[in-house]
C-alpha cells in the first residue's frame, strides 16, 4: 500500500494483477523487520494512589513472585520470527534496592523472560549532586553485576548498561526537578552506560525537540540536557560517543471514543492499561520509521510501561496484550517482527552502523555480551 500511496499517479493506468506483483517484488526486494523492545520501568513497590510511598516488602514480593509465574505462561505462547518470546528489560530502581528481590528477578531472566538494566529516580526533594549519582550508579551496577547482569563490550572491560531516568529529567531536563544533576550524560558515559531509553516523555517537558530518532549526543556531555541535539546514526559510521539516545516513537494519532468523532492524542508508545498495545498502534509505531539512516527496512520500536503498576495487569498479562500479539504475528504483510532487550536493540544498532544487512535478529550478541556470571 505504501507503494501504491508514493507512485500512485503513474501506476494507476496498469492493470491490477500487474501492479499487485509488482508490490510482491517490492516487498520480497526490501523485507520490513520490526525490532521491538520493551523498556519495563519495574518498580515493584508502586503505589498508584499514593506515588511518594512504598508498597511494604511482603507485598512488592507477591507481586514480584505472582510476575514471575505468570508472565512465562503468557509470553511463551508468542514466539517472533526467530522463535523468541516476547520479552521485558527491567529497568530497576537503583534507589530501591532490595537484594532478594533482584536475585529472584534475575533468576526469572535466566530462565529467558529478559534482562535487567539500571533505573533511577533521585533529587525528589532536593537536587542531587554529581558526587552521589556516580555513586549510586557505580553501587548498583556492581551490585547487578555480582547477580550476574548487565553485559561487556566485546566480551571485555568494565560493566556496560542501559539506563531509564525516572521522572523522565534526563541530565536535568525537568526544569531543576527530579535530577539536579547537569553533568549526568557524562557520568553515565564513565560509569559505563551504553544508552539510554528514556525518551520519549511527552508531554512532560522534559521531552526533546528532536524525536524518532537513534544518536549520539554532541559533546560536551557536561552541560545540561545534552541530549536535546545530536547527530543521528547512519551506515558506516564509527559509533564515539556514549551513552545512545535510543527514542521511542512519538507522533500524533487519531483515537475516537464511543460513537464521538476522533480526536488527536499524543501517541508516546506508552503501554497501559488504558492505552494497551494494538495492531492500529503498532502502525502508528512503524510509520515513525526510527531507524539507522541507510538502513530504513530494519525499524526500532522501543516501548515502555511500568510493568508492576497493578493498573496495567491487562495491558502486562491479560487478553489484550495477547491479542495484539497473536495479530502482530499473523500480519502476513512481508513485515517480520523480531522480540528483542535493550541490549539486543543496541547490538542491532551497532551492526547496522558497521554495515550488516540481511536478517537482523542475527546481530542480537554482536558486541555487547552477557556477563552471566553465577552470583557469588
Amino acid at each position: 500500500m505504501q507503494l501504491w500511496e508514493k507512485t500512485s499517479s503513474t501506476l494507476r493506468w496498469l492493470p491490477t494483477s500487474v501492479w499487485q506483483r509488482i508490490v510482491r517484488r517490492t516487498t520480497r526486494a526490501r523485507r520490513i523487520h520490526l525490532l521491538i523492545a520493551l523498556a519495563d520501568h519495574f518498580e515493584p513497590s508502586i503505589l498508584p494512589e499514593t506515588p511518594h510511598l512504598l508498597a511494604p516488602r511482603d507485598e512488592q514480593e507477591r507481586r514480584l513472585e505472582r510476575w514471575c509465574r505468570e508472565y512465562p505462561k503468557m509470553a511463551d505462547r508468542h514466539r517472533d520470527v526467530d522463535g523468541r518470546p516476547f520479552r521485558h528489560t527491567y529497568f530497576s530502581p537503583a534507589e530501591q534496592y532490595e537484594e532478594s528481590l533482584v536475585a529472584r528477578l534475575a533468576e526469572h531472566c535466566r530462565q529467558g523472560w529478559g534482562e535487567i538494566e539500571i533505573h533511577l529516580h533521585h533529587g525528589l526533594s532536593d537536587p542531587d549532586d554529581s558526587q552521589n549519582t556516580c555513586r549510586a550508579l557505580c553501587e548498583f551496577r556492581d551490585r547487578l553485576v555480582a547477580h550476574g547482569c548487565l553485559s561487556r563490550l566485546d566480551g571485555a572491560g568494565p560493566p556496560r548498561y542501559a539506563f531509564v531516568h525516572g521522572n523522565w529529567a534526563l541530565a536535568n531536563s525537568g526544569g531543576g526537578r527530579y535530577c539536579g544533576v547537569d553533568d549526568e550524560l557524562e557520568i553515565l558515559a564513565a560509569t559505563g552506560c551504553y544508552a539510554d531509553f528514556t525518551l520519549p516523555s511527552a508531554p512532560n517537558q522534559a521531552q526533546t525537540r528532536k524525536i524518532n530518532s537513534l544518536y549520539e549526543c554532541v559533546p560536551p556531555l557536561g552541560q545540561r540536557a545534552a541530549h536535546r541535539r545530536g547527530s543521528d546514526l547512519r551506515v558506516g559510521t564509527r559509533i564515539r560517543t556514549f551513552p545512545l539516545i535510543v527514542q521511542g516513537p512519538l507522533l500524533l494519532g487519531m483515537r475516537r471514543r464511543g460513537s464521538a468523532m476522533p480526536r488527536p492524542y499524543i501517541e508516546n508508545s506508552e503501554v497501559t492499561g488504558v492505552n494497551p498495545p494494538t495492531l492500529a498502534r503498532m502502525k502508528l509505531w512503524q510509520s515513525a520509521a526510527v531507524n539507522v539512516a541507510g538502513r530504513p527496512d530494519w525499524i526500532f520500536v522501543k516501548l515502555h510501561c511500568h510493568g508492576m503498576d497493578p493498573r496495567d495487569e491487562p495491558a502486562m498479562l491479560g487478553e489484550p496484550l495477547q491479542a495484539f500479539l497473536r495479530e502482530l504475528l499473523a500480519r502476513g504483510d512481508g513485515v517480520h517482527a523480531h522480540f528483542l532487550t535493550a541490549r539486543e536493540m543496541v547490538n542491532v544498532i551497532f551492526a547496522a552502523c558497521e554495515g550488516k544487512d540481511g536478517d537482523p535478529g542475527m546481530y542480537r550478541d554482536y558486541r555487547l555480551n552477557l556477563i552471566q556470571q553465577a552470583r557469588s
